[in-house]
């Protein structure tokens, strides 16, 4: 009586054959148009990465702070963004770091194209948002491990599997906010756009968009920090840089190494976090200023 009726184990060892081996053999039939659809990403990623190992480091350093200077505008997180980075080449982690903020950069880039369309379209049908939602929120509570399974059987082993999964697991907030920011759009501005005659178009790109710009910021900070997240966990199937290290020094119990590597990942996580909320802050205030 204390055991809940289920499957024979012959039963489910059949099921789970049948599934697993009928999955293998669908990508398997069609090896050849996976491999040329991930060919581009691929070629991406490895430009970029050599972009960011190849070129020297006090260029890449520099190229650095003029971003989160842009971003920010903000000299106590450029110089905090210095003092990191500086902290990072004289551990010996500067190439590794590049190869993680490679990756990071496509996986955040793929995430916002993919992103925000779908958190557009979410915003325009209410039906689309209901399908959707549930969809969202099974990819927010799963285990970010279970991202590695399907990845790998179709993918295999390497750099753009760990980037595919990273996009799978960080996506969920930019299409969120996306959703979320263009909803909260004040209706008398979106009427007033209606009675001088705006379409559908000019509403999204003249007044949606920019008045939802700063919450579709904090949905591109919360993508970048889920992708740095999941790069340990990427690197799993072969994704190399700071995640690598990581996994090594779990699996060997080296406490100064694994301790480095998530300096390092803090760090990179830290200098994005604020570079985006300082610019989000912005864009709010230029926001409001031009509503008023």
């Amino acid at each position: 009586m204390c055991e809940f009726p289920s499957l024979s184990n012959t039963t489910l060892r059949h099921m789970r054959m049948g599934i697993d081996d009928g999955f293998r053999g669908l990508v398997r039939a069609y090896s050849d148009q996976i491999d040329a659809a991930t060919r581009p990403l691929q070629w991406f990623l490895n430009t970029l990465e050599n972009a960011f190992t190849n070129t020297p480091w006090f260029i890449v350093l520099a190229l650095i702070l003029v971003v989160v200077w842009l971003g920010s505008r903000n000299i106590k997180i450029v110089f905090g963004s210095l003092i990191g980075l500086f902290l990072i080449g004289v551990f010996g982690l500067w190439e590794d770091t590049m190869t993680t903020l490679a990756m990071v950069t496509v996986a955040t880039m793929i995430a916002i194209v993919l992103g925000l369309p779908i958190g557009i379209l979410m915003a325009r049908s209410d039906r689309f948002q209901s399908f959707l939602t549930p969809t969202l929120d099974v990819m927010q509570t799963m285990p970010s491990f279970v991202y590695l399974i399907p990845v790998v059987v179709i993918f295999g082993i390497g750099k753009v599997p760990g980037v595919i999964a990273v996009v799978i697991y960080a996506i969920p907030p930019m299409i969120r906010l996306t959703n979320l920011g263009i909803r909260l759009v004040d209706k008398e501005v979106i009427e007033a756009a209606d009675a001088f005659g705006a379409s559908s178009r000019q509403k999204l790109w003249g007044v949606q968009l920019p008045l939802s710009l700063p919450t579709i910021m904090a949905g591109v900070n919360q993508t970048i920090m889920m992708a740095l997240a999941m790069v340990v966990v990427a690197s799993m199937v072969g994704v190399g840089g700071l995640g690598k290290n990581v996994l090594q020094a779990i699996n060997n119990q080296f406490f100064t190494i694994g301790f480095l590597n998530g300096f390092a990942l803090v760090a990179i996580a830290i200098i994005f976090d604020r570079t985006s909320q300082a610019f989000g802050k912005r864009l709010q205030k230029h926001s409001e200023a031009g509503h008023d």
